[in-house]
């Protein structure tokens, strides 16, 4: 009797330098692969790593193709096109008096507390090049108050010479943005429509469909980010999912989003601002998944690659979320996994002053073309991968398993001038350029977790992402954590595909409804009643099926003359409630939701700092829908003896370590032959296909029982 074909789930992540696949099939075992990125077409080196994955399997392409379940995508085309400024132009309608509020931002002018240069000397900065320019914004005549009501009738004969002007100039989007409009969407849609008559292939994009929250400036920044990418990321999904089609995939494809899961490539192709940041977003959905997997709840997460080093956390086994994001310094509304990024990758550059002799690493970076000095691919800059060639810490000849051979003399001239220029020995500028990337590391996470009140004391770290497990042991010391894990041995180094591959589908939907205390039950389950059939109305049109679906409702609180709000999860006890739509919600329900607005509050802000003898208000009602995906069956194993079998050793390299201030021969492993139990005191080097882990002197590592590696700090 022949057997049935396997099925697959794939998860593929598109980075700044590789471009990594993870596949799990339908007995839990996981298949990763790595190809480099190959910009601007991204689609080929996506399409090359499932074929190296589909090779592992032994599979054909089209074979392979035909057998994928779901095909989850985390893409970056729409942050590259921000960050490169070639999005469309872009056009503008909003209410009329209100056109200059995307010029004028907010007093800060997106300059972020992270970008400490620019705080400091503050005048100094500039705003960001306008991604419409004032020509391209056009008023009408129009207005609905704070109520919803009409009290100006919409102008169609403004919308439509506006709409006519904006297309005659060029504009390949228009993106709608009127006041009050997340209270009543008539005028807006019917901007849309209008546009849609006229103009049928340009790029929609309204307000109350992206962003219906009160806050004008940041809500007209989603509508124009959105319709500015929109475009650009709408032929790059339409053509790779017809691509897809032709390899012999056919079913829908699923799409990363910065809210965590994932949605459909519709979905993606509407509201491509959602994309932004979901590649870093799946680390945090994977490193959730095996946590709960080890019993660890409270987890920093760091993605160290090419390009970027990216921090999450997971506190009691939750991912720290954020309601308002940042991009080329413009604020905007967009519910997501909170992720705080550095230009601090294995690509990043570095540069001398020539005046203060000081050293300078990233954010600049080489990327993928040319890449670092030893790709050997025109680069003469040395970078922190250079770095760790000169100090012994990656093989050149053992490079993504051998796929890839450094050029180790490049890398030599490369730190070499750094040297000369800092009057510095080659081992000392090589040193200098990985503990300035490694100390930039350590402090972004401190900012991270110490501004939420949080000690990092109190976490495990995650190290992951191809250059994470060469430079945890410094950062992760400075911080002094727990312990780190490099997550599944060698499936560390694609752990983004990893979280991709078994993302939840999501669908995040809101409403704000701003009722003050006493609050009334009815009006607050008119409001989630209507998120409610929304939601379900999405899951409908996605084909899941009703068995699959979950439901998460919050509510948005705060005291009454407050600005900002805290997000209360609806009590457990009464979701079902919500969720059936059927029963009444009580008084008694609302009490628990106030009693839990005071005890977030006060984890957050600190103890006494809630004052419970002024009012409440609920501002916005959010709901999750979910859907479960396949997950791997990833199961622990008896842990066996201490000592590794003799064949893991595979030689001793000259390695320069910072503690010692010279170079030691030292230990290399081969990780592939670790089994779970096994412990190896530093100083020594673990070598997998796609990663390497430095064993610092006086930390040691282990294997666990579900085959991470676990990095110590103290001997054994």
């Amino acid at each position: 009797m022949r057997s049935k074909p396997a099925t697959f789930h794939v998860g593929v992540d598109i980075g700044g330098t590789f471009t990594d696949c993870v596949v799990v099939d339908d007995q839990g075992r996981l298949i990763a692969a790595k190809s480099p990125s190959t910009p601007p077409h991204f689609a080929q080196g996506m399409l090359a790593a499932m074929a190296l994955a589909a090779e592992q399997l032994g599979l054909e392409f089209s074979h392979f193709c035909q057998q994928i379940a779901v095909l989850t995508h985390g893409t970056t085309v729409g942050t590259n096109a921000l960050i490169q400024r070639k999005g469309a132009k872009l056009g503008l309608i909003t209410t009329m008096g209100h056109e200059d509020a995307i010029h004028i931002m907010r007093g800060s002018r997106g300059v972020s507390s992270r970008n400490l240069n620019q705080v400091v000397h503050f005048p100094e900065s500039r705003k960001p090049t306008p991604i419409v320019t004032k020509r391209m914004i056009r008023g009408v005549s129009e207005r609905v108050d704070c109520f919803g009501e009409v009290v100006v009738p919409l102008n169609l004969d403004q919308v439509q010479a506006a709409i006519e002007f904006l297309l005659a100039e060029g504009a390949q989007a228009i993106a709608v943005c009127l006041l009050w409009s997340f209270k009543n969407p008539q005028h807006e849609h019917q901007i849309a429509a209008m546009i849609r008559r006229l103009a049928p292939d340009c790029f929609v994009s309204c307000s109350v469909d992206l962003a219906p929250k009160w806050g004008e400036y940041e809500r007209l920044t989603a509508t124009a980010l959105n319709a500015y990418i929109g475009p650009v990321t709408a032929r790059y999904l339409s053509a790779l999912d017809q691509q897809l089609r032709e390899s012999g995939y056919r079913q829908a494809l699923q799409i990363t989003q910065c809210g965590g899961g994932s949605i459909s490539v519709q979905r993606a192709i509407q509201a491509p601002l959602l994309t932004l940041d979901s590649g870093p977003v799946s680390g945090v959905t994977g490193s959730q998944f095996l946590g709960q997997l080890i019993g660890t709840d409270n987890i920093i997460t760091t993605d160290m690659g090419g390009t970027s080093f990216d921090v999450g956390i997971i506190d009691q086994g939750q991912p720290a979320f954020s309601f308002t994001a940042n991009v080329a310094q413009y604020e905007y509304f967009i519910p997501k996994v909170d992720i705080q990024a550095i230009g601090s990758g294995g690509g990043s550059v570095a540069r001398v002053d020539s005046k203060a002799k000081t050293l300078r690493v990233g954010p600049e970076s080489a990327g993928a073309d040319p890449g670092p000095a030893c790709y050997a691919k025109g680069n003469v800059l040395a970078t922190v991968t250079d770095a760790d060639v000169v100090l012994g810490y990656i093989d050149p000849e053992n490079f993504l398993g051998g796929r890839i051979r450094l050029d180790k003399d490049k890398a030599t001239e490369a730190v070499a001038k750094v040297a000369k220029e800092l009057g510095l020995s080659l081992m000392q500028a090589a040193s200098g350029i990985a503990k300035i990337a490694e100390f930039k590391m350590a402090d972004i996470i401190r900012k991270t977790t110490v501004e939420k009140g949080l000690d990092p004391r109190d976490f495990v770290l995650f190290a992951f992402g191809g250059a994470g497990p060469v430079h945890a042991g410094v950062f992760a010391r400075e911080l002094g954590v727990q312990h780190v894990v490099i997550p599944l041995n060698r499936i560390a180094s694609t752990w983004c595909a990893f979280g991709a591959a078994t993302a939840d589908i999501l669908h995040i939907h809101e409403l704000v409804d701003i009722q003050t205390s006493p609050f009334d039950p009815k009006r607050v389950q008119k409001c989630v009643g209507k998120l409610m059939q929304k939601a379900v109305r999405q899951m409908q049109d996605d084909g899941i099926p009703g068995t699959t679906q979950r439901f998460q409702c919050s509510i948005d609180m705060r005291h009454r003359g407050q600005i900002n709000e805290v997000e209360v999860p609806w009590p457990v006890a009464y979701e079902a409630q919500i969720i059936g739509g059927k029963a009444q919600i009580s008084a008694l329900a609302i009490e628990t939701l106030t009693h839990d607005f005071y005890k977030r509050y006060e984890t957050i802000y600190g103890q006494g700092s809630s004052y419970r003898d002024v009012r409440l208000e609920m501002v916005s009602f959010r709901i999750r829908a979910m859907a479960d995906t396949l997950r791997p069956r990833i199961t622990s194993v008896r842990v066996g003896s201490k000592a590794p079998v003799q064949r893991a050793y595979t030689g001793i390299r000259s390695v320069y370590f910072d503690e010692r201030t010279s170079s030691i021969d030292t230990v290399i492993v081969n990780g592939a032959a670790l089994r779970a139990g096994n412990q190896l005191q530093g100083p020594c080097v673990v070598e997998t296909t796609d990663t390497t882990i430095v064993v610092r002197p006086g930390q040691h590592l282990k294997v666990d029982a579900w085959g991470n590696f676990q990095l110590h700090f103290e001997a054994v």
